[in-house]
């Protein structure tokens, strides 16, 4: 048995500022400029096409307009949780290629409405180099919905895109794991006032990759699955420049590919998002060679042979005892019994621990391509790909100087 993967284009703008009045950014390129680095054969993949998103048309928006493109954000949000239901009740994996981070709107809108059918609540994991935690509460105006995509799906902000269908949040506060903010991040202390579970990248660093795939397992323990939120400007700029808030402080490549496969080596995760690469700072597509050869390693335990299937059972009404230190219940047995509504043609049970061993090995399904040594700790190439989890997990960032935030970052 193995785990289809199935790959779906959300090629939408919707979410960012234009990089100038007379341009759009350069993310809806990003699904085609990584399919033609042979990542759908690469990932034997099925093809689950394309979601083609509204016009990107900012129109007269200005401050205190509320969030830009919000009715054509919410409408594709809806088609977009439509699709991936899709995937889901087929017992296949999706892979959705974006894209802006209003992206993760769909995907959440997908998730709660899976967890409403199991009668069970569904995570998420947010691998991002922002909070994106921007709303009405804490800063003077909105406006661009990728710097805000947090905060939305966990029930802040305008009605008719934080509570499409009547659903606020799409997330608990409680079910929510953040991974790879900058250690400086503008919203850090809101997400702690808010009780969201973060782990900045000095302490994923310390920890390694492996080890915080797992600890993220066991914060979602209480969840029936959850699903995982990338985007790539989590990477250091001095590694992967091509994004549109390039922030000095992320990860390595090695350290992203040993993360997703820790985080989606167990039935229990329903899917990966890929958001933010701009294929316009990336002229001879170098970087989307590289993000391929992670993306496929990083998701070789989802169709590697002998993958458990996705489960999604729903919970029993047995109550968490707490744990101590932060608060949150321990992996549990629960009692299975049918939902009280169809479920859909996947089940998801309670989340235990990661399992260890070939889980943690980042070789993937590319085991041809060649380990390359461990840089000299003094020279550029330090967050270029190590040999292995422990280089990998004790590297650190350079100190070069990478590019301003370009005009068409998801900060409004």
């Amino acid at each position: 048995m193995m785990r289809r993967i199935a790959v779906l284009d959300a090629p939408t703008n919707l979410g960012l500022r234009p990089p100038t009045s007379t341009s759009v950014p350069g993310c809806a390129k990003a699904p085609g400029a990584l399919r033609d680095h042979g990542l759908l054969a690469r990932l034997r993949a099925r093809d689950a096409g394309c979601l083609t998103p509204p016009r990107y048309d900012p129109g007269d928006w200005r401050p205190g307009d509320g969030v830009c493109h919000a009715r054509e954000i919410s409408g594709y949000s809806v088609a977009l949780a439509d699709r991936i239901g899709a995937i889901i009740d087929r017992g296949e994996f999706p892979l959705v290629l974006g894209g802006d981070c209003s992206v993760l709107l769909g995907s959440a809108l997908a998730m709660h409405r899976l967890g409403e059918a199991v009668g069970g609540r569904v995570g998420l994991v947010f691998v991002d180099g922002h909070s994106d935690f921007r709303h009405p509460g804490n800063a003077s105006y909105v406006g661009a919905a990728a710097g805000e995509d947090l905060a939305l799906v966990t029930g802040r902000g305008q009605a008719d895109l934080a509570a499409i269908e009547g659903r606020r949040p799409y997330f608990r506060d409680i079910d929510v794991v953040v991974l790879g903010i900058r250690a400086q991040d503008e919203y850090r202390l809101d997400l702690q006032a808010a009780g969201i579970t973060t782990r900045p990248v000095p302490a994923l660093r310390a920890e390694g990759a492996a080890r915080t795939a797992q600890w993220a397992h066991e914060q979602l323990a209480d969840c029936a699955g959850y699903w995982v939120h990338i985007d790539v400007d989590v990477l250091d700029p001095a590694v992967m420049p091509a994004v549109d808030a390039p922030d000095p402080g992320g990860i390595a490549f090695a350290e992203l590919e040993i993360l997703l496969a820790g985080l989606v080596d167990t039935p229990h995760c329903l899917g990966v998002e890929l958001t933010v690469f701009d294929p316009d700072y990336d002229p001879d597509g170098s970087y989307a060679a590289e993000i391929v050869n992670t993306v496929v390693a990083g998701l070789a335990p989802v169709a590697a042979p002998g993958a458990m299937p996705p489960r999604l059972l729903p919970a029993g009404p047995v109550a968490p005892a707490p744990r101590p230190g932060n608060g949150r219940s321990p992996v549990r047995d629960v009692l299975l019994g049918p939902a009280a509504v169809p479920a859909p043609a996947v089940a998801v049970e309670p989340i235990g621990p990661a399992p260890t061993g070939d889980g943690d090995d980042p070789s993937g399904a590319d085991g041809d391509r060649p380990a390359e040594p461990s840089p000299d700790p003094s020279g550029p190439g330090l967050l270029r790909r190590v040999a292995g989890p422990e280089e990998a997990d004790d590297a650190e960032p350079d100190e070069a100087e990478p590019d301003a935030t370009r005009p068409g970052a998801d900060i409004a």
